[in-house]
């Protein structure tokens, strides 16, 4: 398992508040062998073409192998977090799949393919968000894009609103079964005030949006880089959540797609 080590932020900021007060971890990270088993905790099964533009990822490192999501926005560029790309060789997409074995097709492409943000920092996860070339995908009702925020909404908190995350994520805690479903659950935006109560302000920054997890729905292993989405818009990529656990009733933490829309479009040409 990679866990965040404190080193060199264990220093006074810590008592301003500055640094997570419960360590964060990559819900890529929550099992000690990453694998492609499990669900968004206590979510409900999706529905075949419910979310078209929820891809899976199966990254290849030099020592290790992980399951991660992310969301078509573009025939050719599938977004999703940076710390799912780093330190991987090559990706298989799996396009189309509500079964998580049985995708409409697959695509595998090299590392050479993928754009992770420059300013990417594992510890803090600051900047979490990479971009991945792909083949040119022709969409139908099983694989199709979902519509990037627009500039004018960058402002926007969304403070309040039901949002929704999907994934293949773990069930609970405890789980080791196989799901075969692509899994969601609604989760509500909560003010980044309180999210860095938890996580502390160096990781919970004005490119950070926060989701409540008290009624222990949350995301999990497996769901890193999976979409958070508002009225079929992306707001969200899957991003962080508790080291104590998916259902401790902790905030989970998503990279605020609004922050990044010059990036997305420097870096792929995809506009909202």
């Amino acid at each position: 398992m990679k866990v965040f080590v404190v080193l060199a932020l264990a220093f006074a900021s810590v008592s301003a508040g500055l640094l997570p007060q419960d360590l964060l971890e990559r819900p890529r990270d929550r099992i000690s062998k990453p694998s492609i088993t499990g669900r968004v905790t206590n979510g409900k099964n999706a529905v075949p073409d419910q979310f078209p533009y929820q891809v899976g990822l199966s990254f290849i490192g030099s020592t290790s192998s992980w399951w991660c999501g992310g969301s078509i926005i573009d025939n050719s560029w599938v977004l999703t977090a940076a710390h799912c790309t780093s330190g991987a060789s090559t990706v298989t997409i799996y396009y189309g799949a509500t079964v998580r074995t049985s995708p409409q097709f697959t695509h595998t492409v090299s590392s050479s393919n993928w754009i992770q943000h420059a300013n990417y920092i594992s510890l803090t996860l600051r900047n979490d968000i990479s971009l991945i070339k792909t083949p040119s995908v022709a969409f139908s009702s099983s694989v199709n894009k979902i519509a990037l925020p627009a500039f004018a909404t960058s402002y926007s908190s969304y403070t309040g609103q039901v949002a929704v995350a999907s994934g293949w994520g773990l069930t609970s805690d405890t789980s080791s079964s196989v799901t075969r479903d692509l899994q969601y659950a609604d989760l509500t935006v909560i003010e980044n005030s309180v999210c860095q109560k938890t996580f502390g302000s160096l990781v919970v920054t004005s490119r950070v949006i926060c989701v409540d997890g008290s009624n222990r729905t949350s995301i999990c292993s497996g769901d890193s880089g999976g979409p958070l989405a508002l009225d079929d818009v992306l707001i969200g990529v899957t991003s962080f959540g508790a080291k104590d656990g998916c259902e401790i009733g902790a905030p989970a933490g998503f990279t605020r797609v609004t922050s990044y829309l010059d990036w997305i479009e420097a870096n792929s040409g995809v506009t909202a």
